[in-house]
């Protein structure tokens, strides 16, 4: 049988950061730091294995020093998903499970990269992705954040099976007695999305092909495209993580990094 794959998408184009992949988080560069978080992941499962997807070769030569493999995949992909698509397809054997893990997202633990593995693998779910809910005080700081910065955060509404029933950038759902659930307790009924991706290979080759969808294009969220058509997205609820970074995009982003290791020690697996 063909072991599940982890493939970790790594542009060297990125209009805010250019070359990220390969710029240096406390002395390892940021590929380094999520091939890790994958190749752990991938042992935590068993049965997996992990690529690094790019079309540069700066950053190829980078991944095969830091000893992952690499697939060449054509420039004009549009996405992290579209690159894990044809880096999936481009292998000689077929995995039926491929998750895409952003090579900008160094502080996802590996336990969570190896929870949709399992979902997946248990289920029968065509896309699995995690979820964490928030206590009031998180709730509180995501709106305030939101003033400024209307799109960044995404939240969910589940059925209580686990099953994704939308996304939005807006935070959903809206809160009618909010100061008597306050009173009740301390968390929020509000579930914030993690925008990490578990799909079968079947449902990725459908989105690879299939036009952008409606909703998706207004909310910029892709994973509206599965839920527009029809097909089932499971949420894996995680803890929620230590820090406020989803992803690395400017310089900032690169100080707070480096500053958030010093603070919580450092993830990098040994």
């Amino acid at each position: 049988m063909t072991p599940d794959l982890i493939v970790v998408p790594a542009r060297y184009g990125s209009t805010r950061l250019p070359g990220k992949p390969l710029l240096p988080i406390a002395g390892r560069t940021l590929l380094e730091r999520v091939v890790a978080i994958a190749c752990a992941a991938a042992e935590l499962t068993g049965d997996c294995e992990v690529v690094v997807a790019t079309d540069d070769a700066r950053i190829a030569d980078h991944a095969r020093a830091i000893g992952a493999d690499v697939v060449m995949t054509p420039p004009e992909c549009d996405s992290g998903s579209s690159r894990a698509c044809a880096a999936a397809l481009a292998r000689a054997d077929r995995s039926e499970i491929v998750v895409n893990l952003q090579g900008d997202a160094p502080f996802v633990p590996p336990a969570v990269v190896a929870g949709l593995l399992e979902t997946l693998r248990r289920g029968e779910a065509d896309v699995a992705t995690p979820v964490y809910r928030l206590d009031w005080d998180r709730l509180d700081r995501l709106r305030t954040h939101k003033q400024t910065a209307p799109f960044s955060g995404t939240t969910c509404i589940r059925a209580e099976d686990g099953r994704a029933l939308w996304f939005s950038k807006t935070i959903i759902p809206a809160l009618r007695d909010e100061a008597k659930m306050r009173a009740a307790g301390r968390v929020s009924p509000v579930w914030q999305h993690l925008g990490l991706y578990g799909y079968r290979m079947a449902a990725l080759e459908w989105f690879g092909a299939a036009p952008q969808s409606t909703y998706e294009a207004l909310e910029g969220l892709e994973q509206l495209r599965f839920l527009e058509a029809g097909r089932t997205i499971a949420t894996v609820e995680v803890d929620p993580p230590s820090h406020a970074m989803s992803g690395i995009d400017t310089p900032q982003d690169l100080a707070l990094a480096e500053e958030t290791i010093r603070r919580l020690g450092d993830p990098f697996p040994a």
